[in-house]
This record gives C-alpha cells, structure tokens and sequence, in this order.
C-alpha cells in the first residue's frame, strides 16, 4: 500500500533512520491490525517535553507535558470501523487522513527509565496508544473503553514483537 507517514522531528530530536523507520512500523502495524486496509496519511511530530506542552497548552488548556497527543480527523467508533472507507477518503491524494499525533521522545526516555524497559518499546507503545485514538479507541474512565484499548495494545505491541 502506499501509506504516507509523515514524520517531522522539533528542536534537537534524534532524526535517525532507526527512529523513523521503528515509528513507521508501529503505525502501519496498528491501522492493519485493526482491520484498515486503505492507505492512510498520519502525520506524527516527535518533540521534546517543552514541545508538547506547548502543543497541550494550545490544543487542549492544558499546560503541562505529556508523553502523547493524539488529533483525529473523524469520530470513529472502536473495533467498529467502517466497511466502506470511501466517505473518508482524501480525493485529491487517495488516502484515509487518520489525523496528527505529537509524541515527546523526551518523556518516553523518561517513561522507559520509570517502567524498566527500552526506549524503543515506550516509544511503540506511545505510537500505538496514539493511533488507537485515531481510530475512536479512548480511556478516560476506568472501565469497558479502556481495558478495550489496553488489550488491542497489547495485542498489537505482540504482533511486532514489543510485549512487556
């Protein structure tokens, strides 16, 4: 398929290849194993702390960092996605616009000290996490939604072999 995965590092942010191609891996990994099979344009900004707070003081009144933001481009319902995409479909490029995701490599080193694994694991997760929100996923309560999302998670970071 000829997704487009649009990635754009901020300030002094490791702009390796192995960043880039890990960060492609995991949302290509997502949107299959959650059934999308049209091509998909997401666009994912990788920035530090300072970056995101910004971006969560602007988008959301809330000024603090995070480790992930997620901006969809449609309501979606989760695990019940469209048969028919075309609705949903850019004309002009062909392509499904999921939406945009900010992620701090800066709070995922951070997280992966905390937690004891690697980067790049924290890294996938939070990438995952955000393209499950991109897809209507959510967890703002301690119920059905989130133990939802928190086993496609999982199910997804086995797939490509990130498991805790």
């Amino acid at each position: 398929m000829n997704d487009q995965i649009i990635i754009s590092y901020a300030r002094k942010i490791d702009k390796s290849l192995p960043l880039t191609l890990h960060l492609r891996k995991c949302i290509l990994a997502a949107v299959r194993c959650e059934g999308v099979k049209v091509p998909v344009e997401i666009n994912v900004l990788v920035t530090d702390n300072e970056g995101i707070r910004a971006i969560n003081r602007t988008a959301r009144d809330i000024d603090r960092a995070t480790d992930v933001l997620s901006f969809p481009a449609f309501v979606l319902k989760p695990g019940k996605l469209p048969e028919d995409w075309t609705p949903y479909i850019d004309p002009a490029t062909g392509l499904l616009p999921l939406g945009d995701m900010a992620i701090s490599l800066q709070r995922a080193r951070e997280q992966a000290a905390e937690f004891g694994h690697s980067v790049r694991r924290e890294v996938g997760y939070l990438t995952i996490h955000s393209v499950l929100h991109l897809l209507g996923y959510d967890h703002m309560d301690e119920g059905e939604m989130k133990r939802q999302m928190r086993a496609r998670e999982e199910a997804i970071l086995a797939e490509i072999s990130l498991p805790r």
